[in-house]
């Protein structure tokens, strides 16, 4: 018999649906009921790809004895953590106060009133690996809820203020207003180095995650400084990358993280906002190198996104599971003896260059990968280096095919408002660097979807499936739409999306504000009007997406400057100079706060053209890498932004540069703009 969860929209809450648990939703249901009934309230968190997650449920929560003792003795709520970031963040942070580490699933006990006071990740259906079996930790949990109430009260009411404190401890670690400079930035990008892996790129050792915004900055500081060393890491780790086995080498897109040093084994889960962090990198790389393996790569990620993430609204969905028949890995990987049976020969060449064995490089299988170069290959087996580019092409596209007819893994069909407005940016990255008019045009299309799906009245919502949206949206949702807006409006010249990310702006200034915005200008994660978590909370950090807050302050410096709102430039400066200690010292988790600095330090401007063939001049423009550059469009008398006002001639084509205090003598050629710039 089916559960509450059968009513719900999640994937991985609708994976649960028929556990024997009587799982409850997140909302006050659940917790009304443990206040009736004072019991404890076990909160377990999740998410669709989570390969502990589902072993878990399969070793415990499917099990019949199990569940029947969690529903005599505890209210049990089940949360899909992309569903509810804000309640995975604030338990995840108390998890990790008390074991000194987190992950998921994540299972918290808490107080009917929301107050956690134990909690763990994976618990194991017998005692092993130095942890507790799940039923001890029940039984345990069951005993200190009769048995010490005053101890878990006082727990909780600790954990309590811990959390808010934390967040407290944030905000002031932050404090440093010292103006940027490029010495800063230096300090900073020798910082990510030293954290670098030499040998095989990326940063740290296993597992390895991409690390796009670190890869960012470096690209950013050699473009602005000409510092090599920033250059050649950043390449190594995109290469290396692009190589591995992190990359699907037939389907194109990128796995979540590799496993081990050389990423050759991906964890396979394959996420909408890792493709499109890493489709910005790649399109940087291009626009400094031009080499065309970038541009490639692009493009088969975007084809993968399109082809396996997209509903047929024009929506894109969260995530592809890792597993499929129960095997982490099948989907993808290739025996010997599948190579053979698919391709009809062996074909050494390629297998070579594909790096395929008899006895595989993982559990017995091949991992695709870029073993030896296509030079080495050619010249190994006698072969000029065209053929073997075509001998590789219908061997990836023999492949793919077969691979089609496999079961596919699980994909986590919801559709989140942050991570498509990641996805919106990406799209007009690369339609602006390899002047791509379909790419351009599918943002502007997924925009409007977006703006029709996930607007309610003023207000943003964060989760949509099957044609409804809910869950009130948090500061990353508004920060990446309103950025994704006015990237659409310099890729395209729809000034309109620049009015409506400064309603967003304006919007999250009054319900995200702190009480003391005027002292450091920092954001809360969640609106004042939520009121279903105990404690709000300010995040700084990048995760695995970047800061909201970073975010907000790009978006005020630039809604600031286009809408000539003063108070929003002083808070951008505000925010971004109380992160400069940060960012120096803590470079690569404060990565997105890193390039604002440089770009601040470096000089932000905006450029715009105006004429009759402004779209013209700006395609020119805008196929120059120029990240400190903000790029509008003004093709008529009537000016929807205050910017733009008095900047257009009938019949005149000028382009106009302007800092943050005025703006220079227009010209008329994107040359002479250019010599502005380097001013």
């Amino acid at each position: 018999m089916a559960n509450r969860l059968i009513n719900e929209q999640s994937p991985y809450l609708l994976q649960h649906a028929n556990n024997p648990v009587d799982w409850y939703p997140w909302g006050d249901e659940a917790f009304d009921k443990a206040i009736a009934e004072h019991k404890p309230v076990l909160v377990s968190i999740g998410y669709a790809a989570c390969h502990w997650c589902h072993v878990m449920e399969h070793e415990s929560f499917e099990n019949e004895a199990v569940a029947a003792y969690m529903n005599e003795h505890f209210v049990c709520i089940k949360v899909d953590r992309e569903e509810h970031p804000d309640v995975d963040h604030m338990y995840m942070d108390a998890v990790q106060a008390i074991s000194g580490s987190g992950g998921w699933p994540l299972n918290v006990f808490v107080t009917p009133q929301r107050a956690p006071f134990y909690g763990g990740t994976y618990f194991p259906p017998r005692q092993a690996y130095n942890r507790p079996s799940w039923m001890q930790v029940l039984q345990r949990m069951t005993d200190i809820w009769t048995d010490q109430p005053e101890e878990v009260a006082q727990q909780a009411g600790q954990m309590i203020q811990h959390l808010k404190q934390a967040s407290q401890r944030m905000t002031l670690a932050a404090k440093d207003t010292r103006p940027a400079d490029m010495d800063m930035c230096r300090k900073i990008a020798d910082n990510l180095l030293k954290q670098g892996d030499k040998e095989y790129g990326g940063f740290g050792n296993a597992p390895k995650f991409p690390g796009t915004m670190a890869i960012s900055f470096l690209l950013e500081h050699y473009h602005f400084t000409g510092y090599e060393p920033a250059l050649a890491h950043a390449l190594r780790s995109l290469d290396a990358m692009i190589e591995g086995g992190i990359y699907d080498q037939l389907g194109g897109g990128f796995a979540r993280y590799a496993t081990d040093r050389e990423w050759l084994i991906p964890h396979f889960v394959k996420m909408l906002y890792d493709n499109a962090l890493l489709i910005g990198t790649l399109c940087d790389a291009y626009s400094i190198t031009k080499e065309a393996r970038y541009k490639s790569t692009v493009d088969e990620t975007i084809a993968f996104i399109e082809r396996e993430l997209k509903d047929k609204s024009g929506g894109y969905y969260c995530a592809l599971d890792a597993d499929s028949e129960g095997v982490e890995g099948k989907f993808y990987t290739l025996t010997w003896e599948d190579w053979i049976a698919v391709l009809g020969t062996s074909d050494e060449a390629v297998a070579a260059y594909f790096g395929v064995t008899e006895h595989g490089n993982w559990e017995e299988t091949n991992i695709l990968h870029v073993a030896k170069s296509a030079t080495e290959v050619a010249a190994a087996f006698g072969i000029t280096g065209e053929e073997l580019a075509t001998r590789i092409a219908a061997v990836k596209q023999t492949l793919l095919a077969a691979r089609e007819t496999r079961i596919r893994p699980m994909t986590d069909d919801k559709c989140l408002l942050s991570w498509n407005a990641l996805y919106n940016i990406a799209l007009c990255k690369a339609g602006v660097v390899f002047a791509n008019d379909d790419y351009q045009q599918r943002a502007t299309s997924h925009m409007q979807w977006m703006i029709t799906q996930f607007y309610s009245g003023e207000d943003l919502l964060h989760t949509w499936k099957n044609g409804v949206a809910k869950i009130p949206a948090k500061l990353d949702d508004y920060a990446y739409l309103a950025q994704a807006m006015l990237q659409l409006a310099s890729a395209t010249g729809a000034n309109d999306m620049v009015i409506k990310a400064s309603e967003l702006v304006t919007t999250v200034v009054r319900e995200f504000g702190l009480e003391n915005t005027t002292e450091d200008g920092f954001f809360y994660y969640t609106p004042q009007t939520q009121k279903d978590i105990p404690v709000r909370k300010i995040d700084l950090y990048d995760g695995a997406t970047p800061s909201a807050n970073a975010v907000m302050a790009h978006n005020l410096w630039l809604c600031g400057m286009c809408m000539e709102q003063s108070r929003w430039i002083e808070h951008a400066r505000l925010m971004w100079r109380h992160m400069n200690n940060t960012a120096v010292r803590y470079s690569y988790s404060f990565g997105y706060w890193a390039l604002l600095l440089q770009r601040h330090a470096v000089g932000l401007k905006t450029l715009i053209c105006a004429g009759s063939e402004g779209d013209q001049y700006r395609r020119e423009v805008l196929t120059n890498y120029l990240p400190q550059v903000f790029s509008l469009t003004s093709k008529k008398e009537i000016f929807e932004l205050p910017i733009l006002e008095k900047k257009f001639f009938a019949g005149k084509m000028y382009i106009f540069v302007c800092t943050e205090q005025a703006c220079l003598s227009p010209v008329s050629s994107v040359k002479a703009a250019f010599q502005l710039l380097e001013q």
